[in-house]
């Protein structure tokens, strides 16, 4: 199982990865009714944070990024169930296929893969903060520096281009 295609399977929805039947009846080679079935009979094993029916919203969303078909003649009849990766983890103690394994094996390490990426990414997004700020504090005194040789020079100019009064001696 190749990784960037179960990657592509992983999507954001109510800040969490997730994963949806569909796309798992896929991977694991079977139909998605045969799926919901199946966690249908272990509802117990899939507590909200491991698994959740999609809102009408949600499944919009999906269906505006041409993920699924809209509803109708060979549409969804049921809003998708959605499944965070510990959901996807239980799905193997269900599904208990070799098929299933193996799919399951190459998912946790495709969840891991994400998120080892997002905490590069945090780490990354911090030292840029940490050099663009050390820099920005080095260029504003020179940006001062600079600022009062120019606001000197014009002071000495305009100082020279008055005309003098007073006495003057010869």
């Amino acid at each position: 199982m190749e990784l960037k295609t179960i990657q592509s399977c992983i999507y954001e929805i109510r800040g969490l990865k997730v994963m949806i039947d569909f796309d798992l009846a896929a991977l694991y080679d079977t139909d998605t009714r045969t799926l919901k079935q199946a966690v249908r009979r272990k509802m117990d094993r899939f507590p909200d944070d491991f698994m959740f029916v999609l809102t009408e919203e949600e499944l919009q969303n999906l269906r505006s990024q041409s993920v699924i078909s809209s509803s109708g003649w060979g549409g969804l009849r049921q809003k998708p169930f959605a499944f965070t990766e510990q959901g996807v983890a239980m799905l193997s103690s269900i599904l208990n296929t070799k098929k299933a394994i193996q799919v399951n094996i190459a998912i946790m390490r495709a969840f891991v893969f994400i998120r080892q990426y997002a905490l590069s990414h945090k780490d990354l997004t911090q030292k840029l903060k940490d050099l663009e700020s050390k820099y920005d504090r080095q260029f504003k005194d020179v940006y001062d520096a600079i600022n009062f040789l120019l606001q000197k020079e014009k002071i000495d100019s305009q100082q020279k281009s008055r005309k003098q009064i007073g006495f003057k001696s010869k």
